[in-house]
Parts: structure tokens; C-alpha cells; sequence
């Protein structure tokens, strides 16, 4: 069986063997959990925020850097973007890297992805995958400000059922360099996701690659949180290689893209304040990447929706920026 923690652990080895030239700081709290601070306290890096991205896809996805190009003639502009190319992405994308573990206690509240979750494995979303890890060891990444103390990692080693000790934790905040990376890391994910929420098995998803732009970081969180949003919204490419029916394919794929929301076209910075900050007030359909293409692996056909939004980037991602 794929154990998504082992893998991690495997890669988070390499951050700590190396963690002064990746710019990230290693400790280990009272209770002998390792944490690894990418970006609270230190500056991170691109390299550190690629092995952040891949730990966080268990090692079951390439992460890199490469550019994606916008508009047209005299509007073309560029944006630095990651790439990901994923195997057994029902594993790697949902049962790993998916954020969908809120860790609160008391005061201390962050978002946690990764593989630990798959320990823990008491979100809904594991009832669609047929999936959970038995390992040892537990590795957690948390979107948040605050580092954990040894009270949050307690908790989190209780959840997933191992010792203090066989647990790590990485966090970095949504305005940092590493936080910006492990974002844009999620096109494949973002769009899995919207497609497990319109029905879809997701385990007929074979592989899969995508594109992001990567968000310049933001001054602030909430405004980092807007950036990183626009970029998958109105730049996320993704292609997917799937074992489906045509039909039900052509019945889906218009409703993929976020463009098929009603709240699509506003900046989401905008957005999220328009609802109060409150995340579940805002449309479930938009949460996808701008352009879709599913490869049916069974007749060969492909299907597309979706496109690129240029002067939405232009004005989130280059704000401020003079030509």
C-alpha cells in the first residue's frame, strides 16, 4: 500500500538536512515533535517552498518552476508559475494535499494539509476515496501566522493516533515565498476537488498535470489570500487523464471551470470581503482552475471549458506595477 506519510517524511528529511540554505528553521518542541518554520520567522525559498509542495503531494507529484505567458500583442505580459505532474491523483491530491483539516485549539487556529489527514481521515471526503494511511509517523502542513506550540502538536499526534515524537509539522503563512509556492502547487487539486464536488469519481482520474502562476507575495495575509486565489482561478490550467464514460464527461466538464460560478470575475479579495470573510458564503463553484481539459483514456476523445483571464492577473498579481 501507498503510504502518503512515509513518502513525505522521506522528502521533509531532505528539508531538515538542509534547511539553513533553504532559509527554513528546524526545531523540536518539549514533546519531541519536529517543527520545520518555512516562512513566520525566516525568509524560506523557492526550493524550499518546491519541497514543501512535493512533501505535501506525499512524492506522488513533480513540483517545478516554468512561465506562463498572458493577453495578446501589445498586452502580453508574463508571470513566473509552478508546474505539477501527479500520479494516482485521487491519493496524492485529495487524500494529501487537499486543505481540509481546520486545526483549532483554544487560540491557535490553522490550515492543515498534507498527509497526516490521511491519518486522521475524518473528513468527508475520505468516504469517496476508499483510503487511509496506517504509518507510524505523521507528517501535517499548516497555512497560519502562528508557530504551533508542543499543546497543538499534542493535539495533532492524538487525531492521527501516533506518538508526539513520529510527528512534523511545517508551516508557513499564506504571504510568504513558501506559501505562495505550495498554493500555486495546487491547480491539479483545486480542480479535483471541484470535480469530487459535482459527483465525479475521482479515483478514475489516472494522472495529471497543471499550471499556476505564482502570486508575487502579498504585504499581508488577507491580501496574500486574495493573490493566491486569482492566480487559480483566472490563470490554474489543468489536464487530466481519466477512465470515464464520454457522456458523462460532456454532461460535466462545462460545469468544471470557475467561470461556471456566479460570483466568477470579481477579485477575490474584493469577494472575500463582500461576504465577511466568511469562506463558505462564497459560490462552492468557484473554487476551480480557469481552464479544464479531460482526456477520456477509454475513446481517446478530449473535452475543454474554461478560459484565462488576463486582465483580472494583470490588475491582482501586478498591482502597483508600471509597464
Amino acid at each position: 500500500m501507498i503510504s502518503v506519510n512515509q513518502r513525505a517524511a522521506a522528502i521533509v528529511q531532505q528539508m531538515i538536512n538542509d534547511s539553513e540554505a533553504l532559509g527554513l528553521a528546524m526545531s523540536r518542541l518539549k514533546n519531541g515533535t519536529v517543527l520545520i518554520d518555512a516562512g513566520v520567522k525566516v525568509p524560506g525559498s523557492l526550493e524550499g517552498g518546491r519541497l514543501f509542495a512535493s512533501a505535501c503531494l506525499a512524492g506522488l507529484g513533480q513540483v517545478s518552476f516554468t512561465q506562463q505567458t498572458f493577453g495578446s500583442h501589445d498586452s502580453r505580459f508574463w508571470l513566473p508559475a509552478v508546474a505539477v505532474t501527479v500520479s494516482h491523483p485521487h491519493i496524492a491530491c485529495m487524500a494529501s494535499q487537499y486543505a481540509g483539516w481546520s486545526v483549532k485549539l483554544d487560540r491557535y487556529f490553522a490550515i492543515g494539509s498534507g498527509p497526516a489527514r490521511a491519518l486522521h481521515a475524518e473528513e468527508g471526503i475520505f468516504r469517496k476515496l476508499d483510503y487511509q494511511d496506517h504509518a507510524e509517523t505523521a507528517v501535517l502542513m499548516l497555512e497560519g501566522r502562528e508557530l504551533p506550540d508542543e499543546r497543538v502538536a499534542s493535539f495533532v499526534a492524538e487525531k492521527c493516533s501516533v506518538k508526539p515524537e513520529q510527528l512534523t509539522l511545517l508551516i508557513a503563512p499564506t504571504a510568504s515565498l513558501v506559501g505562495s509556492i505550495q498554493i500555486a502547487a495546487r491547480s491539479v487539486e483545486t480542480g479535483l476537488h471541484k470535480l469530487a464536488e459535482l459527483g465525479f469519481d475521482v479515483r478514475r482520474v489516472k494522472a495529471a498535470c497543471g499550471f499556476c502562476p505564482l502570486a508575487p507575495v502579498a504585504a499581508d495575509d488577507l491580501h496574500a489570500i486574495g493573490r493566491t486565489n486569482d492566480a487559480i482561478l483566472y490563470g490554474g490550467q489543468v489536464f487530466y487523464e481519466v477512465q470515464a464514460e464520454d457522456n458523462d464527461l460532456e454532461s460535466l466538464i462545462e460545469k468544471v471551470p470557475s467561470s461556471s460560478s456566479r460570483d466568477y470575475g470579481t477579485p477575490f479579495y474584493e469577494l472575500f470581503m463582500r461576504y465577511q470573510g466568511d469562506f463558505f458564503r462564497i459560490d462552492p463553484l468557484l473554487f476551480s482552475p480557469a481552464h479544464e481539459e479531460i482526456n477520456n483514456l477509454n475513446s481517446g476523445h478530449t473535452f475543454c471549458a474554461g478560459h484565462l483571464n488576463p486582465s483580472l492577473l494583470q490588475a491582482s498579481l501586478l498591482e502597483g506595477i508600471e509597464n
